[in-house]
């Protein structure tokens, strides 16, 4: 199991966690943030294989922020292709 600890750049949540195993992500955790957002996406990406999370989330803007919790979760994720 691959655990990621990622420090958030431009938005509200600080720290994302995330569990992958063989290619697919097992859980997210976001520190910070818009709760009940969060835990959406987290519960979403949850299953999928990482490589379709990276490509669903990213570049997603958060009221001109130029990223998101989605697009720093995927951003995040690239660190697990690694």
């Amino acid at each position: 199991m691959n655990k990621i600890s990622y420090k958030t750049h431009g938005i509200c949540s600080r720290q994302i966690n995330i569990e992958v195993e063989d290619g697919i992500v097992r859980s997210v955790e976001f520190i910070g943030g818009c709760n009940g957002n969060t835990q959406g996406v987290a519960r979403l990406a949850a299953g999928m294989k990482v490589e379709d999370v990276i490509e669903k989330l990213k570049n997603i803007d958060c009221n001109g922020k130029g990223t998101s919790c989605p697009a720093q979760l995927a951003e995040a994720l690239k660190l697990a292709r690694h």
